[in-house]
C-alpha cells in the first residue's frame, strides 16, 4: 500500500532532501569569498559596468533567500555617479592665486656680467637624460657659470641617452634669444672660440651632486683658472637645491623667461592648444608616465595578472642590481598611478566625464585595453596624435625631445595638470604653473590613495570621494602649499614668488632668507680659495666623489625609485 504523502502535521521531508540545501549553502560561502577579493565597479560606462559589475555580499544573500533587505541596500555600493559638478570655480583655479605672483629681479647686489666675466675662463656643459631632465641642467650652467665669473658655452646635449634624440639645443630651443635674455646675468656664446689663434682641449671633470657655491669655488675654479677652459660631463643635478637669493632668482630667469622652444615648436604647440581649446571652455592635460620600461623599473604591480608579472619580470632582469619590493613601494607612495585611478581621483574630486582631456604620453603599456578605464571615466580623451595630423607632426615625430616639447606647451596651457608620476616634467610644470599664477596643478597622494583604492569596495562612492577631496588637500597647487624650501627648486620656486600683503610684495621665502648669513653678499665676485690637500681637477674616473661635509644638501627629497648609481634606469624614470 501506497502510503499518503501527507499526514497533518507529522510529515517530514525525506533525508536525501538535505542534500541540495548543503550544496546551496556552500555555493553561498563560495560567493561571497569570491566577493569579496574582487575589485568593485569602477564606472557606469556600459561595457565595464555588464562585465566587472558585483554585488555586496548582503545583496547576493539576500537576492538568493538569505534574508530580507530594503531596495536601496541592495544596490551596488561603490559606483561612479553620472556626471560630477564642472560648475565649481575651484576645480579649474585658485581663488588665493591673484595674491601671488613671479618675482624674479636679481637685486642691486648682483653685479652685471660685464663687470665680472674673466675673459679667460670658458664653461661647456653636457647634459643627461630626455628634454626635461636637460632642461634643469641648462638651468644650472647658467648658475655655475655665474658663480664661476665663466662664459658659458651653448650646452650640449645628451643624444645617446635611453631616449636616442639626435636633436641639439638649438633644434630645441631659440639660442638667440637664450644668449640675448641672459647677457646681463652671464656672456653666453654659441661656440667656444679660439685662443690664442689656437683651439684649446677642455678639461674635462665631473663634479658631486648637489653641489653648493663653495663647493664649485674648491673644486671647479681651481681648475678652470689653470685650464681656462672646462667641460663638466653628465650635468644632471649637480648644483644644490639651495641656493642664495640671486642665484635662485637667476634659476628662475632662466627657466621661466629665458628657455623659449624654437619657432616651428612653438607653433605647433598653441595649434594643439588652440584646438583643445575649440573642443570645451576647460581641458585637463594628464601627463601620462606609463610605458613598459616605466612600469618595470618601477618595480611595481598594476593589477595585470601573472600577463603583467611575466612581462614587466623579463624586462627587469636586464638590470640585474633592481631588486623590487611591490607592496613596499605601494605602501609609500612610489608606484604610479593607473590611468583608472587617475581617472576615479578625478570623478572623486568633481569633474564631470563629459571635461575633455588632453593625454601627454609615450607608449601605454596594454595599448587601448589599458586606457578603457579611463576612457569609460572620461570619453574624451585625445592625445596630440588625434587632433593633428601626420603631415602636421612630421617634423617632430622622429625626435623624442620635440615631440614632449609639444606636450609641455599644452600641459603647460591648460586649465588643470595632473600627473600620475612625479618625473621632472611633472616638478618642472608644477613650479613653472605657481610662477604663473598658480594655475590648477594636482600632485595625487599616492601614498594616501594607495590604501582607498584598495578598499573602495567596501564604501559607498560618497565616503570615497569625501577620502579623496581630504587626501588631496595640500596636493592641489595652491600657494603656500610648500614650505619654502621644501621639495625640489623647481617644483617649488618659493624664492621667485611673491605676495601682495598691505600693498607690498614679499616672497614666501623672505622670513627665511632674512635671517640667512649670505643676504649682503655680492653675487659676481668669488675669489680662489685655499684648496690644500684637496683634489681640484677630478677627472671622469672618480665619478659622483664625494665633496667636503659643508658641501652636502641636506634636503629630505622623496626617496627615488632608483639609486643615483644607475644612471639609464634614471634617465628613463627622470621626465
Amino acid at each position: 500500500m501506497v502510503q499518503s504523502r501527507r499526514r497533518g502535521g507529522n510529515y517530514r521531508c525525506p533525508r536525501r532532501a538535505a542534500l541540495p540545501a548543503a550544496a546551496l549553502l556552500l555555493f553561498l560561502l563560495a560567493a561571497v569569498a569570491l566577493l569579496c577579493v574582487s575589485p568593485p565597479p569602477v564606472s557606469d560606462h556600459p561595457v565595464l559596468a555588464s562585465s566587472r559589475r558585483r554585488r555586496s555580499p548582503h545583496a547576493l544573500l539576500s537576492s538568493l533567500g538569505g534574508g530580507s533587505m530594503d531596495e536601496s541596500e541592495r544596490r551596488e555600493i561603490f559606483r561612479v555617479p553620472t556626471n560630477g559638478s564642472t560648475v565649481r570655480d575651484d576645480l579649474w583655479g585658485s581663488k588665493l592665486a591673484s595674491k601671488f605672483y613671479g618675482c624674479s629681479n636679481s637685486s642691486s647686489k648682483f653685479l652685471d656680467s660685464k663687470n665680472t666675466t674673466q675673459p679667460d675662463r670658458y664653461l661647456m656643459i653636457v647634459t643627461s637624460g630626455g628634454l626635461n631632465q636637460q632642461r634643469t641642467g641648462i638651468i644650472d650652467a647658467v648658475v655655475a657659470a655665474c658663480i664661476l665669473n665663466a662664459t658659458l658655452v651653448v650646452p650640449k646635449l645628451d643624444q645617446a641617452s635611453f631616449w636616442k634624440d639626435s636633436s641639439n639645443f638649438s633644434e630645441i630651443f631659440d639660442a638667440d634669444w637664450f644668449i640675448s635674455s641672459l647677457s646681463k646675468d652671464v656672456k653666453i656664446v654659441k661656440e667656444l672660440p679660439e685662443m690664442g689663434g689656437k683651439h684649446r682641449a677642455p678639461h674635462r671633470m665631473r663634479v658631486p651632486r648637489k653641489c653648493t657655491e663653495r663647493c664649485y669655488l674648491n673644486r671647479v675654479l681651481p681648475a678652470l683658472v689653470k685650464k681656462h677652459v672646462i667641460r663638466l660631463t653628465k650635468f644632471d643635478y649637480r648644483l644644490a637645491n639651495r641656493l642664495q637669493t640671486d642665484l635662485q632668482k637667476l634659476r628662475c630667469r632662466v627657466n621661466y623667461h629665458a628657455l623659449r622652444f624654437t619657432a616651428p615648436i612653438q607653433e605647433m604647440g598653441q595649434k594643439l592648444t588652440q584646438r583643445m581649446r575649440e573642443r570645451s571652455k576647460y581641458f585637463i592635460a594628464l601627463h601620462l608616465r606609463f610605458e613598459p620600461d616605466m612600469l618595470a623599473f618601477s618595480g611595481c604591480y598594476y593589477g595585470g595578472g601573472e600577463k603583467e608579472r611575466r612581462e614587466l619580470g623579463a624586462l627587469r632582469k636586464r638590470w640585474k642590481g633592481l631588486h623590487p619590493n611591490p607592496e613596499k613601494g605601494r605602501r609609500q607612495g612610489r608606484c604610479p598611478l593607473t590611468p583608472e585611478e587617475v581617472g576615479l581621483m578625478l570623478r572623486a574630486l568633481g569633474y564631470s566625464k563629459d571635461v575633455h582631456i588632453y593625454v601627454a604620453s609615450g607608449e601605454i603599456y596594454g595599448g587601448a585595453r589599458t586606457l578603457a578605464p579611463l576612457k569609460a571615466l572620461f570619453p574624451n580623451l585625445h592625445t596630440k596624435e588625434t587632433i593633428s595630423s601626420k603631415e602636421e607632426l612630421a617634423p617632430f615625430s622622429k625626435y623624442s625631445s620635440r615631440m614632449a616639447a609639444l606636450d609641455f606647451i599644452v600641459c603647460d596651457e591648460s586649465d588643470a595638470f595632473v600627473a600620475n608620476n612625479n618625473g621632472n616634467m611633472a616638478k618642472i610644470l608644477a613650479g613653472r604653473r605657481r610662477y604663473f599664477g598658480h594655475k590648477r596643478t594636482i600632485r595625487p597622494n599616492a601614498k594616501r590613495l594607495y590604501p582607498l583604492f584598495l578598499n573602495r569596495a567596501n564604501m559607498s562612492w560618497d565616503a570615497f570621494s569625501s577620502k579623496v577631496h581630504m587626501f588631496q588637500k595640500g596636493f592641489m597647487g595652491e600657494p603656500k602649499e610648500l614650505r619654502p624650501g621644501r621639495g625640489e627648486f623647481h617644483e617649488n620656486p618659493s624664492t621667485c614668488i611673491c605676495e601682495r600683503t598691505d600693498g607690498k610684495a614679499k616672497s614666501q621665502n623672505d622670513q627665511i632668507l632674512d635671517s640667512s648669513s649670505d643676504r649682503g653678499k655680492d653675487i659676481g665676485e668669488p675669489a680662489v680659495p685655499n684648496y690644500t690637500g684637496e683634489e681640484v681637477g677630478e677627472s671622469d674616473d672618480d665619478e659622483d666623489a664625494p665633496a667636503e661635509k659643508e658641501v652636502i644638501d641636506l634636503e629630505m627629497d622623496d626617496e627615488p625609485l632608483v639609486g643615483p648609481d644607475d644612471p639609464e634606469l634614471e634617465q628613463i624614470l627622470s621626465d
